[in-house]
């Protein structure tokens, strides 16, 4: 059975989910310029960037620098469930 090929000669799902990642990048920026906007240019932000085992936390809200280290341990959490969940059922024998 042959694979889908886009004209740009990409597989059509990769063509697929290179576009909704850069929808999602127009939207995020979209949405920090209306919120920027709309506050009259007083926002605030807050980031995560986990490099290997080490979490560096920026921004200028203690607030959302709560939510954002809150964000970021639940994706580390639902990483470390979908990269065990696998395994754990090939074990007990049954398709991942």
């Amino acid at each position: 059975m042959e694979e889908a090929v886009a004209p740009s000669g990409l597989p059509k799902a990769m063509l697929l989910g290179f576009m909704f990642v850069v929808i999602g990048i127009v939207l995020i920026i979209a949405s920090a310029i209306y919120a920027t906007m709309r506050s009259g240019g007083k926002t605030g932000f807050g980031a995560v960037v986990v490099i290997g085992p080490v979490p560096i936390v920026v921004g200028n809200n203690p607030t959302l620098v709560k939510i954002a280290v809150i964000g970021a341990i639940i994706l580390m959490v639902l990483a470390f469930v979908l990269i065990l969940v696998p395994g754990i059922l090939a074990k007990k024998g049954l398709p991942p």
